[in-house]
């Protein structure tokens, strides 16, 4: 059975890699630390495939191992980021100037789970049952913090933008 989720997980990294670096990339917004993110993920997940009971539970574990992944890598660029850098120098800040607003800074403004479930719901293309399966949650929680969710970003994204 073991050598059975073994197959099953690596054919899932194999075809879903493109999916897995396009989720952490929708977290990390780096292409490096992306890609990071996700060999450590795959690097996790084989080395600890054999405490899995159930072939059905490989893609929502990975995708949970994956997400992690990226949240550990934020806190700690959180940490970092009142560091100056190796030159002693403050990273130079336009006054007045504001980037475009997209979709992923909107979904900045959300909680961490909800921001999560939109991601794998809409980007992902999971289905909520598959969603709750990897935010191990019960499904109408997400259901819920889903609608609550795109209410929120309802209300502030401007109405010329939506």
């Amino acid at each position: 059975m073991k050598q059975g989720i073994y197959d099953i997980l690596v054919d899932l990294i194999l075809t879903g890699q493109d999916s897995f670096y396009r989720l952490a990339y929708s977290y990390l917004d780096n292409r490096e630390d992306a890609l990071d993110a996700v060999q450590n993920a795959v690097s996790r997940a084989l080395g600890h495939y054999a405490e899995l009971r159930s072939e059905k539970a490989v893609k929502s574990w990975f995708y949970r191992i994956l997400i992690n992944e990226c949240l550990m890598l934020l806190k700690e660029r959180a940490r970092s980021a009142g560091n100056v850098d190796d030159m002693g120098e403050v990273p130079y800040e336009e006054k007045g100037f504001e980037p475009s607003a997209d979709l992923g800074n909107y979904l900045d403004c959300l909680d961490t789970e909800t921001k999560t479930i939109i991601k794998l719901r809409f980007f992902e293309e999971l289905s909520l049952t598959e969603t709750a399966e990897i935010m191990d949650m019960n499904l109408n929680t997400v259901k819920a913090k889903l609608y609550r969710g795109l209410k929120q970003l309802k209300a502030i994204i401007p109405e010329d933008e939506l």
